[in-house]
């Protein structure tokens, strides 16, 4: 009886112990991961993937659960564990009726782009905080936190408000930049790399049938577009890593790495091309290298590293017909003409539209007034017209998602999660499956499975490395996180943690 109690204490000890807190987080974004990318081409994984995927707690459900899937908000959702519906992230970029005009989700008309000229960035778009947030204020800013990627947003929302520092690529500029939101001048290795011309390390060289070419601004675009690309910000990284001397200091440290190439070569080819394939490989290999740069500098025993990608993608819909698949393009604006027609049918000739993208369109608050038409009318007049036009799903307007007056199932749910009064369209519009608007090859940002279906691999020796099939969200990393940090929830969080991983 006694040994059965000591057994059933020490069972109950470990149970309740704190993992082990690392010296560094490393979160890792790949921009437009499918999940089935992990599965597509494993067999040809050797370095990073190939790692994760055997010795890392492997997540084979997790996905987003917010409309719409695109980088700003996926890379908001990341580290926050908030939906757009409480970050206020609601697109890369929206039409903000105050302003009156289009912002991006990182604009900042008070800061500076250094490293480069022209508008800076910065997060005060978004209104919740990070886990890297939470880091800083528990350890009196004592813990670095820095953001890095080749697009913007994708380098700063993920580090948050409190980061020392958040750097992304200038095309123009041929380097990295910041901005003065964060620091007036780019640190000495910063400058060192941007000097070193780093494109034109890439300069001639070629994948598959692509060459790069060998001058000019578009030297740096084709090196971003490609393979590349990637191994340009490993690089980077790994510099960062080194010369800030990160998971050094007593306090944990955190690095947000998003690969941006992903995105740019699969818009481009699809993800059934083999250049998609190909830029995974490269991928496999970039993170490989990250990997091993972060066990030589806090030891393998050192760090927790978090992969994820922001969104999927869909089948170029040209692609998907010849698989005799559903799926198709809808070109020339043909919602947004159906709803015009339809407001000046009813109310008389305005200029109805203050912006308009095909899927989301917010009324002129101004005409409406002046012609004195109810606002929750005129939505339902624009939602009849745009939901008569062929191969349009579901029409949400703003007073459905206000009050909860809709289909109440995944869609409609995900639509909602993504929903802020204050910045959303006046209507959300949705294809149906597989349909893309506009000419873009490939395109995402839709609440079905191959944008929503993500990775999810944590990796460290905190981490009980096995299959996971339970479905969870990307919302579930920040919390799972911050109970590993031990250090406070971010505020918008509502995710779970994910206790099931934790080695004490």
């Amino acid at each position: 009886m006694k040994r059965f109690l000591a057994i059933a204490l020490s069972v109950c000890a470990i149970a309740g112990a704190a993992p082990r807190k690392p010296k560094l987080v490393v979160a890792v974004v790949f921009d437009q991961l499918r999940y089935d990318y992990l599965t597509r081409y494993r067999s040809d994984y050797r370095a990073g993937f190939d790692r994760l995927l055997a010795k890392g707690a492997v997540f084979t459900d997790a996905r987003y659960d917010h409309y719409p899937t695109i980088t700003a908000v996926g890379h908001s959702t990341f580290l926050t564990g908030a939906t757009p519906a409480i970050s206020g992230i609601v697109g890369n970029s929206w039409f903000d009726r105050a302003e009156g005009k289009s912002v991006t989700s990182v604009s900042d008309g008070a800061t500076k782009l250094v490293g480069a000229t022209g508008q800076g960035a910065s997060p005060r778009r978004m209104l919740v905080d990070t886990v890297g947030d939470q880091l800083k204020m528990a350890s009196g800013g004592a813990s670095r936190v820095i953001g890095i990627s080749l697009k913007d947003r994708a380098a700063i929302l993920p580090a948050g408000h409190a980061a020392d520092a958040a750097y992304w690529f200038v095309d123009l500029a041929g380097g990295f930049v910041t901005s003065t939101y964060y620091q007036d001048a780019l640190p000495a290795w910063a400058r060192d790399f941007d000097a070193s011309l780093p494109c034109q390390s890439y300069a001639g060289q070629k994948w598959l049938n692509h060459a790069i070419p060998t001058t000019g601004v578009s030297l740096c675009e084709a090196v971003t577009a490609s393979p590349f690309g990637n191994d340009m910000v490993e690089r980077f990284a790994e510099l960062a890593l080194d010369s800030e001397r990160l998971g050094k200091r007593e306090s944990t440290d955190l690095l947000a790495v998003s690969f941006s190439s992903t995105d740019l070569v699969g818009h481009q080819y699809g993800p059934d091309s083999p250049e998609m394939r190909e830029l995974c490989l490269a991928s496999d290999r970039a993170l490989g290298k990250l990997i091993d740069a972060v066990e030589r500098q806090v030891g393998p025993d050192g760090f927790v590293l978090v992969l994820t990608g922001d969104h999927g993608v869909a089948p170029i819909p040209e692609v998907n017909a010849q698989r005799k698949m559903p799926g198709g393009r809808l070109t020339g604006n043909p919602v947004a003409k159906a709803v015009e027609t339809a407001l000046t049918r009813k109310y008389g000739d305005a200029r109805w539209f203050a912006n308009s993208a095909e899927t989301g369109l917010y009324l002129n608050l101004e005409a409406l007034d002046s012609k004195k038409i109810d606002r929750a009318e005129a939505d339902r007049v624009a939602a009849e017209a745009a939901l008569a036009v062929p191969h349009v799903f579901r029409v949400f307007t703003r007073e459905q998602l206000l009050y909860g007056q809709f289909q109440n199932d995944s869609i409609g749910h995900r639509v909602a999660n993504g929903f802020f009064a204050q910045r959303s369209p006046d209507l959300e519009v949705l294809l149906d499956p597989y349909w893309v608007a506009g000419n873009t090859p490939a395109s995402h940002s839709t609440p079905f499975g191959y944008d929503t279906h993500v990775p999810l691999v944590f990796l460290g020796a905190s981490i009980r490395p096995g299959r996971y099939d339970r479905p969870v969200t990307i919302n579930d990393v920040a919390p799972t996180l911050a109970t590993l940090l031990a250090v406070e929830t971010p505020a918008g969080s509502v995710g779970r943690t994910l206790a099931e991983i934790f080695v004490p």
